[in-house]
């Protein structure tokens, strides 16, 4: 390829200029002004455009929707009211404390409220010798012990051995826990 092609080739579509195509086809289709599998063929064109001109060409019939004055600020201000609610919902629900994966050793690690696990935990729903958490093969395993009130991975009670890793939420009984690495 020569300087040249380069200089005169289209500039590419970005991921913004697809997301407006995709936004003004939508709005033709609910306004019945394209129907709903020329929407579909057009959006996966979109999707996979590679060119301005590309996305231009299946828009081209759809009439623009023209922009208010000041239009751009309540596109903004909505966006960033939009971001503040999700980050108040992240930050405003409860906080789980961490439990760290150990350093992998060949024997499993041992969890419950009894005096010989590994990890004891301090409370009356968590049977004496609750659960498993064990490093094979380059996976951690969660392994229930057949606890009264049981062992749950990411809201889901286990009955077999699981593969954990960071980022996935544990119980033991009504104890709640984030995985962590070291």
């Amino acid at each position: 390829m020569t300087t040249l092609e380069i200089q005169t080739r289209a500039p590419r579509a970005s991921d913004a200029e697809r997301d407006q195509a995709i936004d003004l086809l939508r709005l033709g289709a609910a306004e019945g002004r394209i129907s709903h599998e020329t929407f579909l063929v057009r959006m996966e064109a979109a999707l996979s455009a590679r060119r301005r001109g590309e996305l231009r060409d299946l828009t081209a019939d759809l009439p623009v929707e023209e922009r208010r004055p000041g239009q751009w600020l309540i596109d903004v201000v909505s966006r960033v009211a939009t971001l503040r609610n999700r980050l108040h919902a992240a930050w405003g629900g409860p906080q789980m404390p961490r439990l760290l994966l150990p350093a992998p050793a060949p024997y499993p690690l041992r969890i419950g409220r009894g005096e010989g696990c590994d990890l004891g935990l301090a409370n009356d729903s968590v049977s004496r010798v609750h659960a498993e958490l064990l490093y094979l093969n380059g996976i951690w395993i969660l392994r229930d012990l057949r606890s009264t009130n049981g062992t749950t991975v990411n809201g889901w009670r286990i009955k077999t051995d699981v593969a954990v890793r960071p980022g996935d939420v544990v119980g033991f009984g009504e104890m709640l826990f984030v995985l962590g690495s070291r």
